[in-house]
């Protein structure tokens, strides 16, 4: 089955374009959605790759209706390749059924692998100039009242207050938590 899915970013844009062109193309069941690409989270295109079967075609447009990135349209592709179902986009002439749209797919791929590896490197870059600048603390570590965290530590062991209660007083995560936790422990055991 030849199916398609039509996007355009807000309720006032027009989506009578890809339309025209599903229905030329012969696509027998749409999936349209007037919401911007950025989030992956949205309805008709998830309804569309819930209901896409082994053998049949997704047409897009373009990719951008598909997907805002490399990597995004790398993604719903491998979602769609692992369900042996075919995307074709229009703009691009990818067609994943071919040795060519395999190709460009490969491409895309490690056009996504060094958007994420730019990424990495530029905010390395700037953390390095930040902290040349004196600008850059990182992460700012919990300081916990010691004689607080003891008292409460007792209260804890001897079933007078739960461990989330204790988590409330100290104003801890579960994990920064338990690490703390352990460190105090072992700090007892040693002495």
């Amino acid at each position: 089955m030849n199916v398609g899915y039509i996007r355009v970013s807000t309720e006032e844009q027009n989506t009578i374009r890809q339309e025209v062109l599903m229905n030329s193309l012969g696509v027998e069941k749409i999936y349209i959605e007037k919401v911007s690409g950025k989030n992956r989270e949205r309805k008709q295109l998830k309804a569309m790759l819930a209901f896409v079967r082994e053998g049949d075609v997704v047409i897009v447009e373009s990719m951008s209706r598909l997907s805002r990135s490399a990597l995004d349209f790398l993604n719903i592709s491998n979602e769609l390749k692992e369900k042996n179902v075919t995307l074709v986009s229009k703009k691009e002439n990818i067609d994943t059924s071919t040795p060519q749209g395999k190709f460009m797919l490969t491409v895309f791929a490690g056009l996504s692998e060094l958007e994420r590896d730019s990424i990495k490197q530029r905010q390395l870059e700037g953390i390095l100039e930040a902290k040349k600048a004196g600008k850059y603390k990182g992460r700012q570590r919990i300081k916990t009242d010691i004689k607080k965290f003891e008292e409460l530590y007792i209260q804890w062991k001897s079933n007078e207050i739960t461990a989330t209660e204790m988590m409330k007083s100290l104003n801890l995560k579960s994990n920064t938590f338990y690490r703390r936790v352990k460190k105090y422990e072992e700090s007892v055991r040693h002495g």
